[in-house]
């Protein structure tokens, strides 16, 4: 089962799309019983002209009421008042995540479409703590290149489920911008892994991050905002062996498989993964039929795949 749109928050800003856990909203609670009706009532009535006036009940009357009444319990959460029509109004503040001092778990990074010539490049993010490292584990949970692109997306609909995650999508357009500007892929990767981190760490308290190194260490060291420079990161070759990692690397590569289909369906023909000749291929029939400035929308145009596939030699 694949998670639907409206299951996932997604904000879009200039290319770059950010895909995140949405708050739960609100559970209204149901408006209390009435009391049952009673012949005894615990005041007397004296009548006098067309007015009525109270006057207070006997200590025997009031026991017997407070029998026949009993308080009801306040559901724990829940703020239950009265307004001026005596009708209940339920306030109950929208569930958040709790900080935690006992076990605050980590945070695993890591990317998908790095070396695909079509598609965006992804970034993932995944927080995990002693209870979802069970639950993870469960799953099996594994690295993502290990996995096929069917399994892929079940897991990745079962990492969401549980798991506080954030997911940064840099579309083919936005990615060819920001790398003519920054000239190196482990700046924009840098920024991307920097970008997941900082935005669970705005829903959860956490000490800990682990991503797969790419470069130099201050890469994501120097990407990192306030809140991220305050934790200790690990970068480390291979850190798919890590479970949170590999919940990253799922989430990460579920997101590149759904943004290559929505491609394929765009330019009416499946594109291939990876750099091969056969991208090549596909590439030359994407210039033939939509033309060489069409290939922005679809593809890394720093690839060298670019120049093979507009060279006016036909591919053998």
């Amino acid at each position: 089962m694949e998670p639907s749109a409206k299951q996932d928050k997604s904000k879009s800003k200039g290319g770059v799309s950010v895909i995140q856990k949405p708050h739960h909203p609100p559970v209204t609670a149901a408006k209390p019983n009435p009391p049952p009706k009673s012949n005894s009532a615990p005041f007397k009535r004296r009548r006098f002209g067309r007015k009525f006036s109270q006057t207070p009940a006997r200590k025997d009357q009031k026991d017997r009421t407070a029998s026949l009444f009993p308080p009801q319990k306040q559901k724990p959460g829940v703020n239950i008042s009265k307004g001026k029509n005596q009708s209940s109004k339920v306030e109950e503040k929208p569930r958040l995540i709790l900080k935690s001092g006992i076990d605050t778990g980590w945070i695993g990074t890591d990317e998908s479409g790095k070396g695909d010539y079509f598609g965006p490049l992804v970034i993932g993010g995944v927080h995990v703590d002693s209870k979802t490292k069970d639950l993870l584990l469960n799953m099996r949970v594994r690295d993502s290149k290990k996995i096929s692109d069917s399994v892929i997306k079940e897991l990745d609909y079962q990492i969401r489920s549980v798991c506080i995650y954030s997911v940064v999508v840099i579309g083919p357009e936005k990615y060819n911008l920001l790398y003519q500007k920054m000239k190196n892929l482990n700046t924009l990767l840098a920024w991307g892994h920097a970008r997941v981190i900082e935005n669970i760490l705005l829903r959860v308290d956490c000490q800990k991050a682990i991503a797969d190194q790419f470069g130099s260490e201050d890469y994501i060291k120097n990407a990192l905002m306030e809140m991220g420079k305050k934790i200790e990161l690990t970068q480390t070759p291979g850190a798919e062996a890590d479970v949170g990692v590999a919940a990253a690397s799922i989430v990460a590569r579920a997101e590149f498989v759904r943004r290559m289909e929505k491609l394929s369906e765009e330019c009416g023909f499946p594109l291939p993964k990876g750099a091969s000749e056969q991208v090549d291929l596909v590439a030359r029939k994407l210039v033939e039929q939509m033309g060489k400035d069409a290939l922005n929308r679809f593809v890394k145009l720093h690839f060298k795949n670019t120049i093979r596939a507009t060279v006016q030699t036909p591919i053998q």
